[in-house]
């Protein structure tokens, strides 16, 4: 066989760059793998957050009786107690009743979102307002959703304004607006 005085095979030197480069890339994949974790689980904590102030929404329309005004805001937490209410699945309840239940269903709710991880050390803050002095047929209402996640966040001045749990560095946010015109 034949070789050519030219043709000379791969240094060292070369081998060494290409496997500094493959490792540039391969550390740069897993880096972006974990962001992409990460995004998927604040994901996660953002949709469940938005369900459970969803869920309370449609709780407080389906309660649209006269004296809405105040059974249902509060403060509530995973450390809240459910307390005992009077079940109003089968049973005739008034509004009073009805709010009473739908809020210990909830605060389970909140508890068992933390014991799965979804939300941690989650605090709900409702309010319903007048829309207008002396309105008693119209709410603004408003659902706010805290919890604290996994890493450092730096908060904008409207999130810090906002006073429903703890205010610090890994507080997440999820305020939901709606509106409830009463039947009666």
């Amino acid at each position: 066989m034949f070789k050519h005085p030219d043709q000379q095979g791969f240094t060292l030197i070369e081998v060494l760059i290409a496997f500094v480069i493959l490792s540039f890339g391969l550390l740069g994949a897993v880096a972006l793998q974990a962001k992409a974790k990460q995004a998927s689980f604040d994901a996660l904590q953002r949709s469940a957050a938005i369900a459970l102030g969803n869920d309370i929404i449609q709780r407080m329309r389906a309660n649209d009786s006269s004296g809405f005004a105040g059974l249902y805001n509060g403060e509530f937490s995973s450390e809240s107690s459910a307390g005992a209410a009077q079940p109003c699945l089968n049973a005739r309840c008034s509004a009073q009743q009805i709010a009473a239940f739908d809020k210990q269903q909830w605060i389970r709710a909140i508890q068992a979102r933390e014991n799965t991880g979804a939300l941690d050390d989650a605090t709900v803050c409702i309010s319903s307002t007048p829309v207008a002095a002396g309105s008693a047929n119209e709410f603004n209402i408003q659902v706010v959703i805290s919890w604290r996640g996994r890493q450092e966040l730096s908060a904008s001045k409207e999130n810090n304004a906002v006073k429903c749990g703890a205010a610090n560095d890994k507080r997440r946010l999820v305020v939901l607006d709606s509106y409830i015109y009463l039947r009666s």
